[in-house]
């Protein structure tokens, strides 16, 4: 068992030793430690001195990555075997951005041809959108496009769109419709024409519940206006598997559908054709920009030694925090409003990949895993909940991210925006003493409420400018940290059979809530009212 190792048992002295020490100590033990405790690659720059931890920490922390085999499962990864063992999967999101002219097998077979072919196809797709000459069932040219989704089929895309919208073609009306709730898809289309209206539906086996009622809503508000069943297939493509399904569905297959793979995950399939609307959105050198930029960090990732490595050293900073020190969550805060969905696109990403209780060998674990992540742009998060980073009783570690150069060049802005991001890791850090406090004419009797102990710990990620380039590294930097931790805690971050449960228990209270008769409830007592309540209500 991982805790019982002597590295994880070291990493726990460490902590009794170090759990007092302040930062303002350990800079003041050494000058050179922003130097020492930093670190760069694909065009970012990574600040973890304003972390609790010295050398040391880091030595341990490395010696246990070692102990657990992270270089060996790294490279298994990219070698393409089959590391999703309960679903006997290789995890090769890796091959969607690959750049290079190396094979990446799988079972013997070089799959980047075939993701390349896909690539062009998308690609000729987004031109004749975005060249207008992609024209509806009455001629009319397309210019709104719905990406129809749920998990990771809409939250790459629409977290990725909103990041590059200045890349964006703002002639193109983009949307994204995930939530089962009809508000979403009738909010969402309210003010579109359906002449000029295409829809993207994304579901690998075309039968997932919430995307396939969005789709049949989608052909139902086409056709209402379009009245010509044939309008379906000039106005809606699919990505997906499932050729039958969605030839039945109304959709060439041979023309109108883009496939992926069984060794994509869902939350890592923002570079396959699962990204097709936002390639439509920034077109296909952004597109590729993004994808060059993913595969600079997993090069990092792959190469770069554990002690300069990016996704590994925020990987066991984390596990330093949440195993040894006690930590619950998590935040992400972008100074950057273009990524204020980069939070929730992460918390898919890290939970549903890490939020595991049994290890890869089906054993109960002894520690905790996965993080409790969250997190909202600044500066709207110092209004909000940095009360409680400052000076709350719970210690929440935050990396925060900015870019250097601002998009829209407004005024002091950008300086506003920036001289904030630096003051808040700074003031995190080393906070400001009562004796400060009180040498500032504060009354004695006020001094603890405006005392801040200092000592809470940060990360900062700084690029030069958002652009596709530096949003693709950041992603895959987030993804190899998640995958780093998977590692080290043995459990599988590739499969999700927590989402299950709540489905099959779905389908069996559907039928209940719709039958016209009054059904035979077989749930728990507190389940069999509220359906009953709801009968009432709806039916009165």
């Amino acid at each position: 068992m991982l805790n019982q190792t002597p590295e994880w048992k070291a990493l726990q002295a460490h902590a009794q030793e170090i759990e007092t020490s302040h930062l303002r100590e350990l800079f003041a033990e050494d000058p050179r430690r922003a130097e020492r405790f930093r670190a760069e690659g694909a065009g970012w720059l990574l600040d973890y001195s304003k972390n609790r931890l010295r050398k040391q920490t880091l030595d341990l922390l490395f010696a246990l990555a070692r102990a657990c085999g992270l270089a060996q499962m790294r490279e298994a990864m990219f070698a393409g075997d089959r590391i999703n063992s309960t679903e006997n999967r290789a995890v090769l999101h890796v091959a969607l951005r690959n750049r290079g002219a190396r094979p990446i097998l799988v079972s013997g077979q070089d799959v980047l041809p075939e993701v390349r072919g896909v690539l062009e196809r998308m690609g000729r797709f987004a031109d004749e959108i975005r060249g207008r000459t992609r024209l509806g069932h009455t001629g009319k040219p397309i210019r709104s496009l719905v990406n129809i989704g749920i998990g990771g089929s809409d939250l790459g895309p629409a977290m990725a769109y909103e990041a590059l919208r200045f890349y964006s073609d703002r002639g193109l009306k983009v949307r994204f419709v995930s939530n089962v709730d009809a508000n979403h898809f009738v909010e969402q289309t309210l003010d579109l024409d359906p002449r000029e209206t295409l829809f993207i539906v994304a579901s690998k086996t075309f039968t997932t519940l919430e995307t396939m009622t969005n789709a049949r809503a989608a052909r139902g508000w086409l056709l209402s206006s379009l009245k010509d069943p044939a309008a379906v297939g000039q106005h809606f493509v699919a990505v997906s598997t499932a050729q039958d399904r969605v030839a039945e569905f109304g959709i060439d297959p041979g023309h109108n559908m883009f496939g992926f793979w069984d060794w994509v995950g869902g939350r890592y399939s923002l570079c396959s054709a699962i990204g097709l609307s936002l390639m439509v959105a920034i077109g296909k050198e952004n597109f590729t920009s993004l994808l060059e930029g993913f595969h600079a960090m997993d090069r990092h990732f792959q190469e770069a030694p554990l002690e300069e490595n990016l996704p590994v050293l925020l990987g066991l900073i984390g596990i330093w925090y949440q195993n040894f020190l006690g930590v619950q969550s998590h935040a992400v805060l972008p100074y950057d409003q273009y990524l204020a969905r980069f939070p929730a696109y992460l918390q898919q990403a890290d939970m549903e990949s890490n939020g595991k209780s049994v290890d890869r060998q089906g054993n109960r674990v002894a520690y905790d895993t996965g993080s409790v992540l969250w997190g909202e742009p600044g500066t709207n998060g110092q209004h909000a909940f940095f009360q409680l980073l400052h000076q709350g009783t719970r210690l929440v570690p935050a990396d925060f991210i900015a870019f250097a150069c601002p998009l829209h060049p407004l005024g002091d802005h950008h300086e506003q925006l920036l001289a904030n991001f630096f003051a808040q890791t700074e003031a995190l850090a080393f906070g400001k003493t009562r004796e400060q406090v009180l040498s500032e004419g504060t009354p004695a009797a006020l001094a603890a409420h405006k005392t801040f102990e200092g000592n809470r710990p940060t990360n900062t990620l700084l690029a030069r400018k958002l652009t596709p380039y530096s949003l693709g590294a950041l992603i895959a930097l987030y993804e190899q940290r998640i995958f780093t931790q998977g590692v080290i805690w043995n459990i599988n971050s590739f499969d999700q059979w927590g989402v299950q449960l709540g489905k099959d228990l779905a389908g069996k209270i559907l039928p209940e809530l719709t039958c016209g008769t009054e059904p035979r409830l077989g749930h728990d007592s507190s389940t069999n009212a509220l359906i009953t309540r709801y009968r009432i209500w709806r039916q009165g």
